[in-house]
């Protein structure tokens, strides 16, 4: 997969949880596949985007069309 921009993320994440709801999300959710870290932990400590955003999709079992 290509590199995944941060606003390119963050629209994946409104589409996949609603607007108001990702950064929420995203801040308080503890995901197993970011090393037991929230998404805003993960970006902030430097993790791929693309990485990220499988560990997200795989958390919430979206649909591989929107991978």
């Amino acid at each position: 997969l290509a590199y995944v921009r941060l606003t390119d993320f963050w629209e994946r994440m409104d589409t996949a949880l609603g607007a108001h709801y990702a950064h929420s999300w995203a801040h308080d959710y503890v995901v197993a596949g970011l090393s037991g870290r929230t998404v805003e932990q993960a970006l902030a400590d430097g993790v791929d985007t693309k990485f990220v955003w499988r560990a997200v999709h795989h958390e919430l079992g979206l649909a591989p069309s929107v991978r």
